[in-house]
């Protein structure tokens, strides 16, 4: 075995002993590092395995998601080109609509012309007619004319007489058919009056009708144009979204192997850190051997000093047995009744308040023993603090994180080293581990401890932890 060249072959034993119990405080703090690293790496694998079951399980809903996408499109580029069909022929029907229109404009138009070349005829009859009145009038009076001289002739005139009745009854079917023929102009008259009327507002409308069609046209022209555009997008999307969809396809395979490779990983680190926590015990053993052995450490005064307290507390605890201060069931109660409203969660048993008043003046002074020194304060066997120094024992707030760095009196601490700080029988336990200072930032602290008896049975331990 190789030699430490700082210690002689033929030194003493009892060098040997200083040199194994240091080199077992060294191992215990080395050991205590390396398990900090390995809880921060299975902390670090757990998360890791959350998040790849997450991105597994987000993966196979992308993946579900594109499908759907996949066929939602090829649905609309179906109804994308009925759209376009349907819209080619509106179209066309709307330009066929529009020609249609054009042509009843001009038909329109040709029927005002028209019905405006027949107004000056009608009102030629109507002047024709007028002069056939007139002549009426005239013949009509020179038939009573002819009658009168008839009647003057008498029985020569007879015959005359005849043919002027013969012209006065012409006369008047003459008179009365232009009559006739008046009104039924003037009817006409109105009639195309109205007519023009009609086809001068058909023509404006026909004429709306038009502009109207062109601009539904050139809108449908637009929407037609758009729609070509959308559907050339969806066709394209649809096979970037069908390429997406292989390349998916190959995703949970990937994550699942990512997730054996971690899953093995994290069972590996928490393999090791298992056999670290056996290891952190081994070294503590030693460390209690080389100084039971006579060995000298740095901890030693450390030690000493919290074996003398440990002592004092036993005698004050069963000073207040013997005052009948109280009992000794009621020292061992192990009924912690929770304290309402605290947060982080504290509790009370019928010994908190004995040890409120006896344990102080033990625990105080220590903090002075060493500028090292964090605290100093006495556990029971499951891991509660009754009593801590003043420092740590403020009145809560209503901020837990406030509360849980400075109101850790009354709380029961059951991680690793209280419970073993509280379970411990021998002598003295010397735990190295790491304290979370906050931020990611850890301190390593050594804490001792010396187990405390009440008339021959164990109550618990007086924790002593200090910075390196």
């Amino acid at each position: 075995m190789k030699q430490d060249p700082g210690l002689r072959p033929d030194a003493p034993a009892g060098g040997r002993r200083d040199r194994l119990a240091k080199a077992a405080a060294s191992l215990g703090r080395e050991v205590v590092d390396i398990a900090g690293f390995l809880d921060r790496l299975d902390a670090d694998g757990k998360a890791q395995l959350e998040a790849l079951a997450s991105l597994t399980e987000n993966a196979d809903h992308v993946v579900q998601i594109n499908a759907g996408v996949s066929e939602s499109l090829k649905a609309l580029s179906g109804i994308v080109e009925e759209a376009l069909t349907a819209l080619s022929e509106s179209v066309e029907n709307m330009q066929a609509t529009g020609v249609v229109g054009v042509r009843l404009n001009q038909h329109a138009r040709e029927m005002t012309t028209r019905s405006g070349d027949v107004q000056p005829v009608l009102e030629a009859v109507r002047l024709n007619n007028e002069q056939i009145l007139s002549i009426a009038a005239q013949v009509n009076m020179l038939a009573i004319n002819a009658k009168i001289e008839a009647a003057r002739a008498g029985e020569a005139g007879r015959g005359f007489s005849v043919v002027a009745d013969a012209i006065n009854e012409l006369s008047a079917r003459t008179g009365s058919a232009a009559q006739d023929v008046t009104r039924n102009v003037a009817n006409l008259t109105e009639w195309l009056d109205r007519m023009q009327l009609s086809i001068t507002e058909l023509d404006d409308t026909l004429h709306e009708l038009t502009e109207r069609g062109e601009a539904s046209g050139a809108l449908l022209q637009t929407a037609w144009t758009r729609i070509t555009g959308a559907g050339e997008q969806a066709r394209q999307v649809n096979e970037d979204a069908g390429q997406s969809q292989e390349k998916l396809r190959h995703f949970p395979p990937l994550l699942n192997r990512i997730d054996a490779l971690v899953t093995g990983g994290t069972s590996g680190v928490a393999d090791a850190n298992r056999r670290l926590v056996r290891l952190v015990d081994m070294s503590e053993t030693l460390v209690q051997d080389s100084v039971a052995l006579g060995g000298s450490t740095a901890d030693s005064r450390f030690i000493d000093e919290v074996q003398r307290l440990a002592a004092e507390i036993t005698a004050a605890f069963e000073a207040g047995i013997e005052e009948k201060r109280l009992t000794m069931a009621e020292l061992f109660d192990s009924a912690y009744r929770p304290v309402r409203g605290s947060d982080p969660q504290q509790h009370v048993t019928r010994f908190t308040r004995f040890t409120d008043a006896v344990l102080p003046p033990i625990q105080e002074p220590v903090l002075d023993f060493d500028p090292r020194v964090v605290f100093c304060a006495a556990v029971d066997r499951r891991g509660y603090l009754p009593t801590h120094n003043r420092k740590f024992s403020r009145r809560p707030r209503r901020d837990p994180v406030w509360n849980a760095a400075h109101c850790r009196n009354r709380r029961i601490f059951a991680d690793r080293v209280g419970l073993k700080a509280g379970t411990n029988v021998e002598p003295f336990l010397l735990q190295v581990y790491r304290r979370d200072m906050g931020g990611g930032e850890f301190a390593l602290m050594k804490d001792l401890s010396a187990p405390i008896f009440v008339k021959g049975r164990h109550w618990g331990g007086l924790r002593l932890a200090y910075r390196f």
